[in-house]
């Protein structure tokens, strides 16, 4: 079986092709195509030796819905809601992201208020009909809609997660009114409570659809012409892969998907490298996504946002993205203080030494300066790059008008963007109360293995972790996961022994839809797993923790243990004696996917993998001083390299810095010794 892993970033699309019967590896990488991410995706698979037509499994991750998100190129979109909830969308929960800056504006919403129409109806808290849904209000909006141009409409009524048939009637007369409209309703997509969180979830799934729709409709047809005949499977946040057909309809899950691919690549690196605490560090050219997993398990998140303000409550792996990476734009302030990013220059023009038309200095263009990264050999020598234009722009922009050397500037370019990166991992370990110092950050991304020893090294973390192919790490992760589904459900009650049963039986009605969606989606009953988490609290609290539970549940007082020992360990603080509460129930299955098992390599020494010796500049050093230059490719199992030291391939550049060592491992990852 030949597997294909793809993930579509900012910058470049990366690819992946395994097969599993030779062990033989090949990737490849591309610059992405925003105006139509399916041309990258095919002009990276064009570069693998093996063809489209003789693929078996294609799986992928993609920035596409996040980005739609980010720079609001959405379909107009409309909102039903109960009649005197018209602005629950737009005054949110009515916090900021600063506390502290009372100037500061909110995100607009994404569905304007002309175009948030209210119905009579309502439900109470427990489901009943306190007033019948007036129909004749459902198919003005619908018309009003139609007249508008509005082909995309949200559903959001009060209590609806308790009782969806009024949402259920309003899609039934919005589909006989307007024909053309795609209708997505709150209960379907997020049968909890709190107004506000469901609404949001519903609008953003809802306006994301056509957007997702439309390019996996060209990415499956451009597959599909050139022989491809198997499922298009799509990473989706919380980390698993979905098919074409129900991403179709929960688009909203599939927005942090590529970021994903690359935790649960990092999560399997750290583990076979015999490490079960790992921070996963991904530098691309647009930015840096950091993620955590602890004890074998990524974190996860129920509550994330592209936009302050407006929540998607679909699970996720918990991920800090800043505006650092490769192509992250180094510019002076107001105040004359030297800053790194967030603006990028992304894939196109890209940085100055590309020679695309980029004309501001980017913390790639330091690394060149600095003699980390040879132009000439990008991708491989794929790619046309040279270094004089790096110094020109770092000379114009930063070196002159701070009255420094070329060489000052780029070196002080890099310790903004580590500083930069080194929050990123604060929030992902100190702040959640991690010890960075107990776990191995695994560094991939194009730009990853250029400044994870030295992040390594602020953060006192002992071992960095540079896998194989560390550029096509997140395409790698989209080869790694099962297909999945979750479902969510408010359930409140004392977490006591009174309540198993009827927990039992929610359970079983959640489980069954999960087995049906599988089922539909070719998963045989012996291929799935199942997982059940409570959503607990203690009495009078407002946010919940997930605790995992068997089925059948044993003794609650063990789920209430595991509680107040998660509790302690995300809040500093338990208390055994307060009541706790159930909130909510999640129920997880997985239809199991056979795992790819890479290769080991043969061994070897630095000495055969040495091609040269170039001057780089290292802080710690004081100056330039001759580093040795390693092949990727040639080192074998058991080679050692002392620092300073720089190691290519073509996806990515490894820089080993002074009193820094690092061994090659049996299948291949770079093991780096951080002194601290």
């Amino acid at each position: 079986m030949k597997r294909a892993g793809v993930d579509i970033g900012g910058t470049f699309t990366d690819v992946i092709v395994f097969d599993e019967e030779t062990g033989d590896i090949e990737i490849a990488k591309t610059p992405s195509t925003p105006a139509n991410p399916a041309e990258g995706v095919i002009d990276g698979l064009r570069k693998a030796e093996t063809g489209i037509e003789a693929l078996d499994f294609f799986s992928h991750g993609s920035t596409v819905g996040t980005n739609a998100l980010i720079e609001r190129e959405l379909p107009r979109t409309g909102l039903i809601t109960t009649e005197g909830f018209r602005d629950v969308h737009e005054i949110r929960d009515a916090t900021k992201d600063d506390l502290w800056d009372a100037y500061e504006d909110v995100a607009d919403p994404y569905v304007k208020r002309r175009d948030r129409l209210e119905v009579t109806e309502r439900i109470d808290v427990d489901g009943a009909v306190v007033e019948p849904l007036d129909e004749a209000d459902v198919r003005e909006a619908a018309r009003i809609f139609e007249a508008r141009g509005i082909d995309t409409i949200a559903v959001s009524l009060i209590n609806a997660y308790v009782n969806g048939e009024h949402e259920t009637r309003v899609a039934e007369i919005v589909a006989e009114e307007h024909p053309e409209a795609f209708v997505c309703t709150s209960h379907e997509i997020l049968p909890e409570m709190f107004e506000h969180e469901r609404t949001s979830t519903t609008v953003i799934n809802a306006a994301l659809v056509p957007v997702v729709r439309e390019y996996l409709t060209d990415l499956s047809a451009e597959l599909s012409e050139r022989g491809y005949d198997g499922d298009v499977l799509a990473m989706h946040s919380g980390g698993g892969v979905m098919t074409t057909e129900a991403i179709a309809y929960y688009a909203a899950r599939i927005a942090n998907s590529g970021p994903t691919a690359g935790a649960i690549a990092s999560q399997h690196i750290a583990e076979s490298c015999g490490f079960e605490n790992a921070i996963g560090f991904d530098m691309g050219g647009t930015s840096a996504d950091v993620s955590l997993t602890h004890e074998g398990d990524i974190e996860t998140t129920e509550e994330w946002a592209v936009e302050y303000g407006y929540p998607i409550m679909f699970p996720s792996t918990d991920i800090e993205t800043i505006g650092a990476g490769g192509g992250s734009v180094a510019w002076i302030d107001d105040g004359g203080s030297l800053r790194v990013g967030p603006r990028s220059q992304g894939a196109d023009p890209g940085p100055a030494c590309y020679m695309r038309g980029g004309d501001e200095p980017t913390t790639t263009d330091a690394n060149v300066v600095l003699g980390w990264v040879d132009p000439e050999a990008f991708l491989g020598g794929d790619m046309e790059a040279t270094a004089e234009p790096s110094r020109e722009v770092i000379e114009r922009d930063v070196a002159e008008p701070l009255g420094l050397g070329v060489t000052e500037a780029a070196s002080a370019i890099e310790r903004i963007a580590v500083a930069n990166m080194c929050n990123a991992v604060r929030l992902v370990s100190t702040s959640k109360g991690y010890d960075p110092r107990d776990f191995a950050l695994v560094a991939f991304g194009g730009a990853g293995p250029l400044h994870a020893a030295h992040v390594a090294r602020e953060m006192s973390i002992p071992t960095v972790i540079v896998p194989p192919y560390p550029g096509i790490n997140s395409a790698l992760g989209c080869l790694l996961v099962d297909i999945e589904h979750d479902l969510s459900r408010t359930f409140i009650a004392d977490a006591t022994a009174e309540v198993v049963g009827d927990i039992e039986t929610a359970f079983a009605e959640m489980e069954t839809e999960i087995r049906e969606r599988l089922n539909e989606e070719g998963v045989d009953d012996d291929g799935i797993r199942i997982d059940h988490e409570l959503k607990m609290r203690y009495a009078g609290q407002w946010r919940s923790l997930e605790v995992a539970c068997s089925r059948p549940i044993e003794r609650m007082e063990a789920v209430r243990d595991r509680f107040h020992r998660r509790h302690e360990r995300t809040y500093a603080y338990s208390d055994r004696d307060q009541p706790v509460e159930i909130y909510g129930l999640h129920v997880t299955g997985r239809g199991v996917v056979e795992k790819p098992a890479f290769p080991g390599i043969e061994p070897g020494t630095a000495a055969e993998a040495r091609v040269g010796t170039r001057e780089a500049y290292f802080e710690s050093a004081g100056g330039y001083v001759g580093t040795d230059v390693y092949d990727r490719s040639a080192l074998g199992a058991g080679a050692t390299i002392e620092g300073p030291a720089i190691v290519e391939q073509m996806d990515s550049t490894v820089v080993v810095p002074p009193r820094a060592s690092a061994e090659t491992d049996g299948t291949g990852n770079i093991i780096i010794t951080v002194p601290q």
